[in-house]
């Protein structure tokens, strides 16, 4: 299954995984005096990719926080493969390999330029917890519902 979401955006099912692509250009603040794609600015890149990969099943992180559950960052590993640069159109995949089970949820970021070569992959946990007590919270079942049908076996 393919389906479009919005221009520059999309999302689709594969083989038991979901994944989301975005893109974003390079702009002339985000990089270093190399003309680099500041490294601290890959981690932005990585959270432009997991809200819009939330937003394309059908809600949002602040839908989410309204409801009292809050996702912080609990680890965050990124590798280097080679430079992005000024002005580069970067494609951001985002990728979940695993149907959460429990209170995290790792979000897997392949980023690409625009020859199609991988620039850059890493994988950003991120926890569930209840806003007001910041204790420890199952996947909300919004997210669950959503999310299900991608990890479903193929036929």
């Amino acid at each position: 299954m393919h389906f479009a979401v919005n221009a520059g955006t999309q999302a689709y099912k594969t083989d038991i995984m979901f994944t989301q692509t975005t893109q974003i250009r390079v702009r002339y603040g985000e990089t270093d005096q190399m003309g680099y794609l500041y490294y601290g600015n890959y981690a932005l890149y990585y959270e432009v990719g997991r809200a819009e990969a939330i937003r394309t099943l059908g809600f949002t992180y602040a839908e989410l926080e309204k409801q009292g559950i809050i996702m912080p960052v609990a680890e965050l590993n990124s590798k280097y493969l080679r430079p992005a640069y000024y002005d580069d159109l970067i494609t951001v995949k985002t990728i979940l390999k695993e149907l959460p089970v429990d209170h995290k949820i790792r979000f897997h970021s392949e980023l690409y330029n625009e020859k199609g070569e991988l620039l850059n992959v890493g994988v950003t946990t991120l926890v569930f917890l209840h806003a007001d007590t910041k204790q420890r919270y199952g996947m909300p079942p919004i997210m669950m519902e959503c999310l299900a049908p991608f990890f479903e076996k193929s036929l």
